[in-house]
């Protein structure tokens, strides 16, 4: 099977390698032939960052793939079964990986490819339950990448009177209002306090997503833009193993601080792909690029992707 391999930071090739076996595996595992792939920025630093040891393990960095079992040892998951499934090691830049039953769930009949996008929406889903009602309130996403832009969606469907989508980039700013955003800010030109302010009237947000990550600044922002006894959910992946926090100011306002890092896979991808297969949660406005499955086109997908050229939010790699 072919399979992309990065052999240098920033620089993929292809190979040939073996078609992975479940030969003595224990049970519930399974191999899916791959039929489509889609780039997150969690994969980025395997690309973009100096790992040390190349060439890398073939298939990595992607985790957000579709396609069909060919192998299996669980009693759920048969031959020929459509799936979403997350590649053991985010290893799924290939032609075939191998997966755990767990992480591993049925298609509808009729799917579309936008049901690649139930993965990444399994997370926010996950992430949104731990948050409180959310009818009416008052709500601020500071970052509108991929994930920033998915809760603009649900937040927006779940009854958010205001959703604020806070982003620098312009593009990502005009798909904001496309996915449900009823105010969009742009943190390079505007005082974001000041205008989350004036937005709600005085009160600030009830709810504030985090979800820049890879940086202490933005999660002490989000601090000022909340009310007294507001909730902020750090969503965005962190760099340090400590962070500086003006905890005074979130004790003083009883803050309540709540994390949140992937899904209940057998509870928040069937709910995503429910969503989006039935046509309740729009998610066509971030495909933004769909690509085959070569060399240069990998290279290339991973590229607009991190450098966020040419309007790339969601990249798709499809094999066939």
């Amino acid at each position: 099977m072919r399979a992309a391999r990065l052999i240098a930071p920033r620089t993929y090739d292809m190979v040939d390698v073996p078609i992975p076996s479940l030969d003595d595996a224990p049970a519930d595992r399974v191999v899916v032939k791959t039929n489509r792939v889609c780039l997150c920025a969690s994969d980025m630093p395997a690309f973009a960052y100096d790992l040390g040891t190349y060439p890398q393990r073939p298939g990595l960095s992607a985790h957000e793939c579709l396609g069909t079992v060919v192998e299996s040892t669980s009693a759920r998951l048969a031959v020929g079964d459509e799936v979403l499934a997350v590649p053991d090691g985010s290893c799924g830049m290939a032609e075939y990986f191998t997966a755990d039953a767990v992480r591993t769930v049925h298609l509808p009949d009729g799917f579309s490819n936008e049901i690649l996008m139930a993965q990444p929406l399994g997370t926010v889903i996950w992430a949104a339950r731990k948050l409180p009602n959310m009818l009416g309130a008052k709500t601020v996403i500071y970052g509108q990448g991929p994930m920033g832009l998915l809760f603009c969606r649900l937040f927006s469907n779940l009854g958010a009177r205001t959703v604020v989508g806070v982003e620098r980039v312009p593009e990502r700013l005009a798909l904001s209002e496309a996915m449900g955003a009823t105010h969009v800010v742009n943190s390079d030109e505007e005082d974001v306090v000041a205008r989350v302010r004036e937005i709600t009237g005085g009160e600030m947000a009830d709810i504030v997503v985090e979800i820049v990550g890879h940086n202490t600044e933005t999660l002490t922002a989000c601090v000022s833009l909340l009310r007294r006894s507001g909730t902020l959910l750090a969503f965005g992946v962190p760099d340090d193993a400590i962070y500086p926090v003006p905890f005074a100011e979130m004790f003083g306002k009883n803050i309540s601080l709540i994390g949140s890092v992937g899904p209940d896979c057998q509870h928040d991808y069937p709910l995503a792909i429910d969503m989006i297969h039935q046509g309740r949660l729009d998610v066509t406005p971030i495909l933004t690029h769909d690509m085959p499955f070569t060399a240069s086109d990998v290279q290339k997908g991973y590229e607009l992707f991190v450098g966020r050229k040419e309007g790339a939010v969601k990249v798709m790699i499809h094999m066939e």
